[in-house]
C-alpha cells in the first residue's frame, strides 16, 4: 500500500502537470548541454589515428594483465581496468586499505585545464581592479533568453535590488557565519522577509523542473527543506553553465571576464554573505542552513566548465584518468554538494558518504558522454579517452564519420561497463544517507543507468541515435527503486543485483 501511494503521488506531483508547488516546463536543453545535463562545445577534429590490430573483448569486470601496454595505469600504478573492477566490489579509488574516501589526481595531466585556469585567474585580478565590481552591478548572470524560454516566462528578477539587499541581511542574521558582517532587518517583516524567500525557492524549483526532468523528479520525494536547497545547488549549477555556453559572437571575448565576477560573487556570497540578484538569497539560505557544505565543489566546478573552453580547454582526453578528473568537476561535485543536504544515517558521517556520491556523479557523466556520442561529434568533440580508442582500434575519422563497425561495438560495451561499475559504488553511498533521502537518490540512479541498457538495445549506436527513457519507462524503474532502499533487499536482491558491499 505504502509503495502504491508513493507512484500516485509521483504521478500526480510529475506525471501530468499538476504540481502543487510550481509549473512542470518542457525539458530544452538534453541535447545542448553536457556540464549539468550533456556538455556540447565545437573544436576542429584532429587528424585520424591509425588502428591497431583488432583486440579481445576486454570489460571492466575481467582486467587485463598490469603488463599490458594497453592498460593505463593510474598514480597508484593500477591499471584502469583493475581499478574498474576494484570500483565494482565497493572498494576505494586510489586507498583501498583505508576507510575514508580518497581520491588522488596528483598523476593526471592538467595542461589543457590550467591554460584555462591561469586565464581565468588574470580576468579575476582584471575584474578586481574595476571601479564597482560590486555596487553598480546587479546583473542577473546566467539567466539568458533560452533559460527564459525553457521555463516559459522571465526569472531572476521577482524582487527589486533594494528588497534583495533587505533579505540578504535578513538571512545573514539568523546565522552566525558572517560576525563581521552587519546583518539587520524589521522583526516585524520577518513573515514579508520568509514568504519573498519561499517565492525564490519556488521559482528555483522551476528552473529545476524546466531543465532536469529525471532529477526534478526525484527531488519532489525529499523533504520540504532539503527538495528546496538541492533546487537552489542546481541553479547555481545551471546558471555557470549558462555563463560558459551562452551564444556568443566570434570576436565576444566577455566570457572569462563573466566567469571571473561569477567566481567573485560566488567567494564573497560564501564568506561574507553578499548578494546580488534574487536568486542569489536561496544559495544564500542554503549556505547558513548546510554549515558542512564546502565551497571547494563549487570551485571545482567552474574549472569543470573552463576545461571546455574551445582554444583554451581540453577537446581531447588522452586517458581516462584525465576523462575523470572532468566527469569529477562538471558532475562528482554535485554529489559533494549534494551530500551535506542528504544528510546520513546514524552509524555513517558526511565524509564517509563523499566518495560514493563523486561516483554517482561520475557515472552519471560517463553516461551522458556515451549517450551523446554522435551529437558531440557534430560539434567536433569527442570524449572518450584516445587509449581506450587505441586500444579498440577506433579512430577519431570513424567516430566523426560516423561508422558503426565491431570494433566501435567492443569499445561501447566496455565503456558501458567503466559506467556501471561507477553506479554499483555509488549505490554504496545510497544505504550511507538518511532514510528520507535514499529514495530519491536510488529512483535517480536507477532512471539514469537505464540509459545505457538502452544504448545497449539500440545495438550499440549512440553515434546516429539518442538513447532515452519515457515517463513512463521511468514510473516503472520505481518499485524496484523502493525495494532497493529497504535493509531486505540486502538477503533477497532482486535479479541481477548484487549485495551492495558496505
Amino acid at each position: 500500500m505504502k509503495l502504491l501511494q508513493l507512484v500516485l503521488t509521483i504521478i500526480y506531483v510529475n506525471g501530468f502537470n499538476l504540481s502543487p508547488t510550481f509549473t512542470t516546463c518542457k525539458h530544452t536543453t538534453s541535447t545542448s548541454n553536457k556540464h549539468v545535463d550533456s556538455r556540447l562545445y565545437s573544436s576542429p577534429p584532429s587528424g585520424a589515428m591509425s588502428p591497431p590490430p583488432k583486440p579481445s573483448s576486454p570489460t571492466a569486470s575481467s582486467p587485463p594483465s598490469a603488463s599490458s601496454p594497453s592498460s593505463p595505469t593510474h598514480s597508484s600504478g593500477r591499471t584502469a581496468a583493475d581499478i574498474s573492477h576494484e570500483l565494482s566490489l565497493g572498494t576505494s579509488l586510489t586507498s583501498p586499505s583505508s576507510s575514508l574516501p580518497t581520491i588522488d589526481f596528483s598523476g593526471v595531466s592538467t595542461s589543457g585545464s590550467s591554460k584555462a585556469e591561469s586565464a581565468l585567474n588574470s580576468a579575476k585580478l582584471k575584474y578586481k581592479k574595476s571601479v564597482t565590481p560590486y555596487v553598480q552591478n546587479t546583473r542577473i548572470m546566467g539567466i539568458n533568453d533560452d533559460v527564459v524560454s525553457a521555463v516559459g516566462r522571465e526569472v531572476g528578477s521577482t524582487l527589486p535590488p533594494s528588497l534583495v539587499s533587505e533579505l540578504g541581511s535578513y538571512i545573514r542574521s539568523q546565522s552566525s557565519l558572517f560576525p563581521t558582517k552587519k546583518a539587520t532587518h524589521n522583526p516585524s517583516l520577518s513573515e514579508t522577509y520568509s514568504a519573498n524567500l519561499r517565492k525564490i525557492y519556488v521559482e528555483s524549483g522551476d528552473i529545476t523542473s524546466a531543465f532536469a526532468k529525471t532529477f526534478h523528479l526525484g527531488t519532489t520525494l525529499m523533504p520540504q527543506s532539503s527538495r528546496e536547497a538541492i533546487w537552489a545547488i542546481y541553479v547555481w549549477c545551471r546558471r555557470t553553465d549558462e555563463i560558459v555556453d551562452a551564444p556568443r559572437t566570434p570576436d565576444d571575448n566577455t566570457m572569462l571576464q563573466d566567469l571571473s565576477e561569477w567566481s567573485e560573487r560566488l567567494e564573497r556570497l560564501w564568506y561574507d554573505g553578499v548578494v546580488v540578484d534574487p536568486l542569489d538569497l536561496a544559495l544564500l539560505d542554503v549556505r547558513c542552513k548546510y554549515q558542512e557544505l564546502s565551497i571547494e565543489p563549487f570551485e571545482d566546478m567552474i574549472k569543470g566548465m573552463l576545461m571546455d573552453i574551445p582554444d583554451l580547454g581540453q577537446d581531447r582526453y588522452s586517458s581516462f584518468e584525465e576523462l575523470h578528473l572532468y566527469c569529477y568537476r562538471v558532475a562528482g561535485t554535485v554529489g559533494l554538494m549534494s551530500t551535506p543536504i542528504f544528510g546520513v544515517g546514524e552509524e555513517y558521517n558526511v565524509e564517509e558518504a563523499k566518495e560514493p556520491a563523486l561516483s554517482l556523479g561520475v557515472a552519471f557523466q560517463i553516461t551522458n558522454i556515451l549517450r551523446d556520442v554522435g551529437e558531440d561529434a557534430d560539434r567536433g568533440r569527442i570524449y572518450i579517452p584516445k587509449e581506450d580508442m587505441d586500444r579498440f582500434g577506433v579512430t577519431e575519422e570513424q567516430i566523426f564519420g560516423k561508422v558503426l563497425d565491431d570494433n566501435y561495438v567492443e569499445m561501447m560495451k566496455f565503456q558501458i561497463e567503466r559506467a556501471r561499475a561507477y553506479y554499483v559504488k555509488a549505490r554504496r553511498g545510497v544505504r550511507m544517507l538518511s532514510p528520507e533521502a535514499r529514495l530519491p537518490v536510488q529512483a535517480s540512479l536507477d532512471c539514469y543507468s537505464e540509459i545505457l541498457t538502452k544504448i545497449e538495445e539500440n545495438g550499440y549506436d549512440n553515434l546516429g541515435k539518442r538513447a532515452y527513457l519515457s515517463k513512463e519507462e521511468k514510473l516503472m524503474t520505481l518499485p524496484a527503486s523502493w525495494y532497493r532502499t529497504q535493509d531486505i533487499s540486502q538477503l533477497l536482491p532482486l535479479w541481477g543485483d548484487e549485495k551492495v558491499i558496505m
